[in-house]
């Protein structure tokens, strides 16, 4: 596996576990929603989350969470493109957006994203073309279904083979269509179109995932699965969720998407220190 993504004028070292922080600039986010809306408070958030050590932040304009409706081109670059821009002429960090438009990753980049992070993994028409126009990494996410009726009794006979089966298409297709396979980071999609029992199986063999020999992103970030297990709201699952991340860490994946960014900071260096120790 390739150890550094280049992201337009900025450089990911992959050889340390990295941190995505969350920052969705949404009124409907099943965790944040409302919170960052306005441009302002965004970057006070984005500004935290570098100070705490992200590596990462990745912009959303438009809900992903289950059941979530969908919002036109135009609403999504309002909410985004200001953010990317206060934020890339501030911090040194690589700003990601986190769409299924090409309109707006196009936009996103101009404005001074450098990744993209599509949870249809380019599927939609003129995705595939643009970001290989673009030259910056992109995230392909598996998801069954899409976000409003995705977690409606999902159902596999192998979920690990499904989902394996589906990245290895898209990262096909996507060479094929002209973006560089070093620019692409597969997720096999906690939460989108899963039970607990599939996700925990994901978690467990995240070996078949890293076999791909492509960057591993995992987000399961106070999701439901967490809740369901330990019975605890969303608001407290921070536990939960930096006890995952250290699993994943230690079996492989690379880049974590949190919305608690220095406690999975001090977790993730721990367990690579440990991992990586003589």
């Amino acid at each position: 596996m390739q150890r550094a993504l280049v992201c337009a004028d900025r450089t990911l070292d992959l050889s340390v576990p990295r941190i995505m922080g969350i920052l969705n600039v949404t009124p409907d986010s099943f965790f944040d929603g409302g919170l960052f809306i306005a441009k302002e408070k965004a970057v006070v958030q984005a500004r935290k989350m570098a100070n705490e050590g992200a590596d990462i932040v990745d912009v959303g304009g438009e809900s992903t969470r289950p059941g979530a409706q969908p919002v036109s081109v135009q609403e999504e670059m309002d909410r985004v493109l200001p953010v990317i821009e206060a934020i890339h002429r501030e911090l040194p960090v690589i700003i990601s957006v986190d769409t299924s438009k090409p309109e707006v990753m196009r936009e996103a980049v101009k404005a001074g994203a450098g990744m993209i992070n599509d949870v249809y993994a380019l599927r939609l028409p003129g995705a595939v073309s643009t970001v290989a126009d673009l030259n910056v990494p992109v995230c392909l996410m598996h998801m069954q279904g899409e976000p409003r009726t995705m977690q409606q009794n999902p159902q596999y006979s192998d979920v690990i083979q499904a989902v394996r089966k589906f990245l290895q298409e898209r990262i096909v297709e996507c060479v094929n269509g002209g973006i560089d396979r070093t620019q692409i980071i597969v997720d096999p999609g906690f939460g989108f179109g899963k039970s607990v029992q599939h996700n925990l199986a994901l978690v467990k063999n995240l070996a078949a995932f890293c076999a791909l020999e492509l960057p591993v992103l995992v987000g399961f970030s106070r999701k439901s699965s967490i809740g369901a297990i330990l019975e605890r709201p969303p608001d407290d699952r921070v536990f939960g969720s930096v006890s995952l991340a250290v699993i994943a860490c230690w079996l492989g994946a690379n880049i974590f998407r949190v919305h608690d960014v220095a406690a999975t900071v001090d977790a993730l260096k721990l367990c690579d220190a440990v991992k990586n120790s003589e």
